[in-house]
């Protein structure tokens, strides 16, 4: 095998690599066939076109993408993050209330209140899995339905609508030029970084997802670490809820973070992490969430209807996955060995 083969294979191995080409391959795809997809204007001292509306749009799902790869790195799953982000939005909008110009209550209490209600979330997700030894998928089923109807039961089943402007900052909001949820993206991405990869946090975390036996017979506390996951799932999911409900400046119970669950376990598988836990990249699956809301764009951009995009979009993330399969590994390995002997 030559240099350049084992080069490339080592380029073809790397976590980030597929996720990235996937995402190249869409972005060219936009290159060629939409008309000034990549054409960015300044306007007002802000940044305006497609490639800032996907990052604008896509930045919930990348805040649950980033909660998301923690759980499934303990070998779990949160369906609840959807619903979780229901209750969120409803709880901030109410708190806020729909005086126009005016609020009910001041920002510095109704965002950490609303982040509280997302914390509670997830310590009952946490302890239904952790305590009570409840599978994953089961045990945030249960707030995934029942979610919807606490926040139909916080918003009186009314669609809230707010009048409030600096509430709607956190959505539709500027900061140096670029949409502030980049920057609320950014801060997340990087505690969530520090936590992992700058204490024994993260390797707790894989420690679990491989063998969560092991794991409590070498000393780690298995319980206390799911607990954690879980926690910080709900939490970035509240933060996604906030995002959403200000910038569409209300909050529906039953559209805020519809299926949104599966958005963001897609972007953590197409990002590299197994569904059977173990090692994980938060890089990869924002990145994953990239590939899924500029697949969306894309679609969006090309007229289709709203009934096809799911179809479309499934077709895409199917091939993308294809890609992670054993057999395809295989076939991409056999390729590689033979370019390398004919060299």
């Amino acid at each position: 095998m030559t240099s350049l083969s084992r080069g490339w294979e080592r380029i073809r191995n790397a976590g980030l690599f597929w996720p990235l080409a996937a995402l190249a391959l869409v972005m060219l795809f936009n290159l060629i066939f939409t008309p000034n997809f990549f054409r960015l204007e300044i306007k007002n001292g802000h940044l305006f076109g497609s490639l800032i509306d996907i990052l604008n749009r896509g930045a919930p799902l990348m805040l649950m993408a980033i909660g998301m790869t923690l759980v499934i790195a303990t070998a779990g799953v949160d369906l609840s993050v959807g619903a979780v982000a229901a209750i969120c939005a409803a709880t901030a909008t109410v708190l806020v209330g729909n005086v126009t110009g005016a609020t009910n209550m001041p920002l510095w209490e109704v965002i950490p209140i609303t982040l509280g209600v997302a914390l509670l979330c997830g310590l009952w997700n946490g302890l239904l899995v952790s305590r009570a030894r409840i599978e994953p998928m089961v045990a945030t089923l249960v707030l995934m339905v029942a979610g919807r109807g606490i926040a139909q039961l916080i918003t009186g089943g009314q669609i809230i609508t707010v009048y409030y402007e600096r509430f709607f900052y956190f959505g539709a909001g500027y900061l140096l030029g670029l949409p502030f949820t980049l920057f609320i993206v950014a801060g997340v991405m990087l505690f969530a970084w520090l936590m992992t990869r700058r204490t024994a946090i993260g390797l707790f975390i894989e420690s679990v997802g491989t063998n969560a036996s092991a794991s409590f017979y070498s000393g780690i506390n298995e319980k206390n670490v799911k607990l954690l996951a879980y926690v910080f799932c709900a939490f970035c999911a509240g933060i996604a809820g906030i995002i959403i409900s200000s910038n569409v400046k209300s909050a529906d119970a039953n559209n805020v973070g519809l299926y949104m669950e599966l958005d963001a376990i897609l972007s953590v598988v197409i990002g590299g992490t197994l569904m059977s836990g173990g090692r994980f990249s938060l890089a990869g699956s924002v990145v994953g969430a990239l590939l899924i809301q500029s697949v969306t764009t894309t679609i969006y951009a090309f007229g289709v209807p709203p009934e096809v995009v799911l179809v479309v979009k499934a077709v895409v993330v199917l091939f993308v996955v294809l890609l992670y399969s054993q057999p395809v590994k295989v076939a991409l390995d056999k390729l590689s060995r033979r370019r390398g002997v004919r060299a």
